[in-house]
């Protein structure tokens, strides 16, 4: 049985959601399966003393291009969000909450979060959005929202975030650990399927 591949992620990404489409066939062609991992990209930047790409103004023109091509390159549906970036606290923190209980409900989930922002240019802020969504996928609502607002949990949510940004070292989204090995951007999903068929260089 072959390690999970780790997928880590901000909701407001638009490289980590054209990553989620493109990881899980790679994942699929090695006989692997993806863990998702929701963190603050926020948080990363302000240690890394850096901002969304969409910020700068050279980077952000070239950008926005090349989320459209890579989209179109994988055919991915995809749609820039005109408000954009998003707070994802309310979703991260769902997304966290479901993936102790059930992954693969979680990942569903996820899967929701991304294609409401990325496709139809929902507010995934709104905090009854993205409880809409659960309900959409089949999720406790009830339960999910008390566990969100619950203290206990939020610290939980903070440790992780914490921890995959200071131990696991991820700076930006997508972020890939294959084997320990680490891969930054979906660009390098490419990179991830070699490395896979190959058994790394």
């Amino acid at each position: 049985m072959f390690a999970p591949i780790d997928f880590y992620f901000d909701f407001s990404s638009p490289y980590a959601y054209l990553g989620s489409h493109m990881i899980e066939d790679v994942a699929a062609k090695h006989a692997r399966t993806v863990n998702w991992h929701a963190f603050m990209l926020g948080i990363a930047f302000k240690n890394e003393k850096t901002a969304p790409l969409t910020f700068y103004p050279r980077k952000g023109e070239y950008s926005r291009m090349d989320f459209a091509r890579t989209a179109r390159k994988y055919n991915i549906p995809f749609s820039m969000p005109n408000d954009f970036p998003k707070n994802t606290i309310a979703a991260s923190r769902a997304f966290f909450y479901l993936n102790k209980l059930d992954p693969l409900l979680a990942k569903t989930f996820g899967k929701a979060v991304f294609q409401a922002y990325f496709v139809q240019g929902m507010d995934i802020s709104d905090t009854a959005v993205v409880l809409d969504l659960a309900r959409e996928c089949g999720i406790d609502v009830e339960a999910l929202e008390l566990s969100m607002q619950s203290a206990t949990l939020k610290d939980e949510f903070k440790i992780s975030v914490n921890e995959i940004i200071e131990e696991k070292k991820v700076f930006g989204a997508p972020f890939f650990i294959v084997d320990g090995e680490p891969f930054w951007g979906a660009d390098r999903v490419v990179q991830v399927d070699e490395w896979l068929e190959t058994g790394g260089w």
